[in-house]
């Protein structure tokens, strides 16, 4: 049984995936928020959000002024509406979506089946929380974070609500200069 750690308001655990392809992830991160195992209350949102605010303020040393959070099609959607309000900020969501928008810029999300995601509206000089539902390899915010910087926006730490700590995420965010701030953390078996 893998290791399973929680916030008092979240909690989370890896669960089997079935019939996937040889080349999909076997396992999937499954959580108190996600409203697959039960009825999600707005109270344990909001409170999850709250909580993940709080870390991200007293784990990144130095976060100053943010212009808005960023979130990520899908996974991240529900846990960047959970922290906006929290944290008093405004959002943007990343989308898997080719779109004629200005500021656009893509990066990849290596392990999804539709690897292409667009950001809108970035600019330089923009300060950026990202944020995603859960964070194996780091790979996709490794992407984004170097992708935002290209175009001159500034990418200050990653929230999430999972970080498997078995995939080595933590550690190559932090060779980005990229904080990672969970909720919880979890270990999938290797």
């Amino acid at each position: 049984m893998p290791e399973i750690l929680s916030a008092p308001s979240f909690n989370a655990r890896i669960v089997e995936r079935l019939g996937v392809g040889p080349t999909s992830r076997r396992e999937r991160v499954i959580h108190s928020l996600d409203g697959l195992e039960s009825p999600v209350s707005p109270n344990a949102l909001a409170t999850a959000g709250a909580d993940l605010w709080a870390r991200v303020q007293r784990q990144v040393a130095g976060l100053g002024p943010v212009d808005f959070l960023l979130g990520l099609d899908a996974g991240g959607i529900l846990p960047t509406v959970a922290l906006a309000p929290a944290a008093q900020l405004p959002y943007k969501i990343a989308w898997k979506l080719r779109l004629p928008l200005d500021g656009a810029v893509r990066f990849s999300e290596p392990h999804a089946m539709r690897t292409d995601v667009y950001a809108y509206g970035i600019g330089a000089g923009q300060r950026i929380v990202l944020v995603d539902d859960e964070v194996t390899t780091g790979r996709t915010l490794a992407n984004l974070s170097e992708s935002l910087r290209e175009a001159g926006a500034l990418p200050l730490a990653a929230a999430c609500l999972v970080e498997d700590t078995s995939r080595g995420a933590r550690a190559l965010l932090d060779g980005l200069g990229i904080p990672l701030v969970a909720l919880a953390t979890i270990e999938a078996a290797a």
